[in-house]
């Protein structure tokens, strides 16, 4: 009987713990099913399965003609399962040299057995994949040790131009995200969706033969269509090329825009960088030059702001064309003696006064219209807040608050002083005065399309205000006319074309002083000026030379820039009777005194103007062999350091055979720049393989397709 009832005991015992061990799964269980369900599934899917991201294909950058300038090319991602990696040294050893990476730092990646995958290399062109799988598939022993290789798809972003349009279109980053200029701007519309591929793995992350596969496109990024004409932007890059190494500048900027509509056609900045080839070891550099500065940096604009104040001053009945100004080399504001450049322009009109560039003359007008007056037509010119243009970092200048204006301020911003603009203000506030009086909005990206080449968003021509009358706008025609015809903007003139603008030198700051001697050199251009169509801004910051003037620094360029981009534009000669006059070979006259300089090129049909440092000419823009029509002016340089010097002479690299990147790159390394023509490999190039040229040249390379390719 009580062995019974020990057994009982017992088996209630037994009991009570089964059960209470059942409470205990159960509880865990729904612990585990309520609570941690989510994770603990996320976790096992992690687990049986791999997901990889399908990177977009970035939308194109296009000239306002459909011209690619900046496109994604496919590229892969090397990826590598180290538990598939044997021996890491030798599976090191067999890829590094053909993934241009460390062997050594590439071995320590593969170290670490608990990743089902490390990245290699990104960015990686399909040439080098294709090689890498050659080589796994090249032998049963190399399969084994490279069995843990994968390849996903990636883009890599290409400018086929190369130093074209460099700080405008900006940079992306490995990750395709924009980092500067258009490319950080407009990044989301570009960027697009990624997409994604998911697939079932064993537990050694290897696919399974019937396993699922999931699969997301991804959706291909906008297409991004510039108001740039890529043969005018061809044209200025060419000139500014020129213009800062004749200069011997710090920096050169040109702008060129549709007077009327506030399109910007083209848009220049030196020194840049070829955005295939960055400097990003040097980042401080590289975020200097990447810089847009025509609409970041701002600078006292000088004599080019005088067209804004005679036009002020027209248009409120403060002046009139028959008013007379005295000039007798200066003239004192609240004690503070202001000069004119010249020691004396004596008695002129208006028209004069504006063609001599006087500044007692617009310090006059200045003070006729009061602080009141001449502010409210500053304001309408858009001075002192930005443009509204659809480009990253734009400043909005600097404009003495109206209440704190002495009378000393007003005289020197009548002409260009104590106020500070970016070149994209001034050239939009000088258009203005020329198109009939309307500001209009700058504005550089035409048209979004979609992947399938519909238009999502269109830019408008937008008027933002309108500053002067029609009428005061045709006076200003006539009058910004005869600065180019009779005064200091000759250097501006083309042959057969009615051209208007207005030189400029202004003061350069370092440390809140002015510097002396150093100048920012600028020239503004219209034409036709009958009816004007496009305006073209030309700076030089700090231009080492003896003479800096803006109409010896920065108006040949100018000139140069019109007289190729008038003829491109369809727009005929305007002077009466006028046919287009033929094009001549600018001949080779440095080396020879002005006078017989002077001798060559009349019998070649062409003008010339020299800067008057010397009798001796050292530099020529354009230079030997160019292109000019018959009558056109050829700038003489006398300055002692004209001429390169025989360290400045180097040999030209051979490219022929290579790609476009790579002969870039060779012809970056010996200090030259490279001008692009078709596409392929490298055909021909001038200058030759070994010829000898100064250091900047644009060697011109001819790109073919090898035969049989498409």
């Amino acid at each position: 009987m009580r062995a019974d009832l020990m057994m009982k005991k017992r088996l209630l015992t037994m009991l009570a713990v089964l059960t209470l061990l059942f409470l205990l799964v159960g509880v865990r269980i729904g612990s585990l099913t309520l609570f941690q369900g989510e994770v603990l599934t996320a976790r096992g899917v992690r687990q049986w399965t791999r997901e990889g991201v399908v990177t977009a294909q970035r939308g194109a950058i296009q000239d306002t003609h459909g011209e690619t300038i900046a496109l994604s090319a496919t590229a892969y991602i090397v990826t590598a399962n180290p538990q598939l990696v044997g021996d890491e040294a030798a599976f090191a050893k067999a890829v590094a040299g053909l993934l241009n990476a460390d062997e050594a730092a590439l071995a320590e990646r593969l170290k670490n057995k608990r990743l089902a995958s490390v990245i290699l290399k990104r960015q990686v062109p399909r040439d080098t994949v294709d090689q890498i799988r050659a080589l796994r598939s090249g032998s049963e022993e190399m399969y084994a040790l490279l069995r843990g290789l994968n390849f996903e798809e990636d883009s890599r972003r290409y400018y086929p131009k190369g130093a074209f349009l460099a700080q405008v279109l900006g940079l992306t980053n490995v990750d395709s995200v924009g980092q500067s200029g258009l490319e950080s701007r407009y990044n989301t519309l570009l960027r697009g969706t990624e997409g994604s591929l998911r697939t079932e793995v064993d537990v050694k992350a290897r696919l399974l033969p019937d396993g699922k596969t999931s699969y997301i496109p991804p959706e291909e990024g906008a297409t991004l269509r510039l108001t740039v004409d890529a043969a005018l932007q061809g044209i200025v890059e060419k000139a500014m090329r020129e213009c800062i190494q004749v200069n011997n500048a710090k920096s050169v900027q040109c702008i060129v825009m549709d007077v009327n509509t506030g399109a910007i056609l083209a848009l220049c900045m030196k020194p840049d960088y070829d955005p295939n080839d960055p400097p990003r070891d040097n980042v401080e550099y590289l975020n200097d030059l990447m810089r847009i500065t025509a609409v970041t940096d701002v600078y006292e604009p000088g004599s080019t702001f005088k067209i804004l104040t005679c036009a002020a001053a027209l248009d409120s009945g403060c002046a009139a064309l028959t008013d007379r100004f005295f000039c007798s080399g200066s003239v004192t504001v609240d004690g503070d003696r202001i000069r004119c450049w010249k020691n004396s322009h004596g008695s002129q009109d208006l028209k004069d006064a504006l063609a001599n560039s006087c500044n007692p003359a617009f310090v006059s007008l200045a003070l006729r219209m009061g602080t009141d007056t001449l502010y409210q037509y500053l304001h309408a010119f858009g001075l002192g807040q930005s443009t509204g243009v659809d480009l990253p970092g734009e400043s909005s200048g600097i404009l003495i608050n109206s209440k704190y204006v002495k009378n000393v301020d007003l005289a020197r911003i009548g002409f260009g002083q104590s106020v500070a603009v970016t070149p994209l203000q001034l050239i939009a506030a000088a258009s203005a005065v020329v198109n009939g009086g309307r500001l209009m909005r700058p504005y550089i990206v035409k048209e979004v399309l979609d992947a399938d080449g519909t238009v999502i968003d269109k830019a408008q021509p937008l008027v933002v205000s309108l500053p002067i009358s029609a009428d005061t706008s045709a006076t200003m025609r006539s009058l910004l006319e005869n600065v180019v015809e009779n005064g200091g903007g000759k250097n501006g003139a083309v042959a057969g074309y009615r051209i208007g603008g207005k030189t400029g030198t202004a003061q350069v700051y370092k440390d809140g002083r002015v510097v002396s001697n150093v100048h920012i050199g600028s020239f503004i251009g219209f034409a036709p000026i009958d009816q004007p169509r496009i305006a073209v801004l030309v700076t030089v910051n700090v231009a080492q030379v003896p003479v800096d003037y803006g109409s010896t620094t920065a108006a040949p360029f100018a000139r140069q820039i019109l007289e190729e981009a008038l003829p491109y534009l369809g727009i005929a000669p305007s002077a009466p009777g006028a046919t287009e006059a033929p094009r001549v070979t600018v001949p080779d006259v440095t080396g020879m005194t002005v006078a017989e300089a002077r001798i060559t090129l009349a019998e070649a049909g062409l003008f010339y103007e020299t800067d008057g440092a010397s009798a001796v000419v050292t530099g020529q823009a354009p230079a030997a062999g160019g292109q000019l029509r018959s009558g056109g002016t050829v700038m003489l340089y006398t300055y002692e350091t004209g001429l390169p010097s025989a360290v400045d002479l180097v040999s030209v690299p051979d490219v022929q055979g290579l790609s476009m990147i790579e002969a870039g790159r060779q012809l970056r390394a010996r200090g030259f720049d490279m001008e692009i023509s078709g596409t392929g490999l490298a055909a021909r190039q001038e200058p030759g393989a070994g010829d000898y040229a100064p250091l900047g040249t644009a060697v011109r390379v001819t790109f073919e397709l090898p035969q049989g390719s498409e």
